[in-house]
């Protein structure tokens, strides 16, 4: 399966948060922590209404946060 063209750094920004989980973060977006998870991994392209929840969060613009890396 290849990998999507959206990188992000959701991990990194989870551990500069005191080890925010995946699960806080998921409660905090109303999501599963399985999707947190999907999307860390790359397996998952949030919707862009996920994606700006998971941006405000971290207190950061869209574009810090995801990253698009076509081919």
């Amino acid at each position: 399966m290849p990998s999507l063209p959206i990188a992000n750094c959701i991990r990194e920004l989870r551990a500069g948060r005191d080890n925010m989980s995946q699960l806080e973060l998921a409660r905090r977006i109303g999501v599963t922590r399985q999707t947190v998870n999907a999307i860390e991994l790359g397996k998952y392209s949030p919707s862009l209404e996920v994606a700006f929840r998971i941006a405000t969060v971290f207190e950061l613009p869209l574009e810090e946060v995801f990253q698009y890396q076509p081919d």
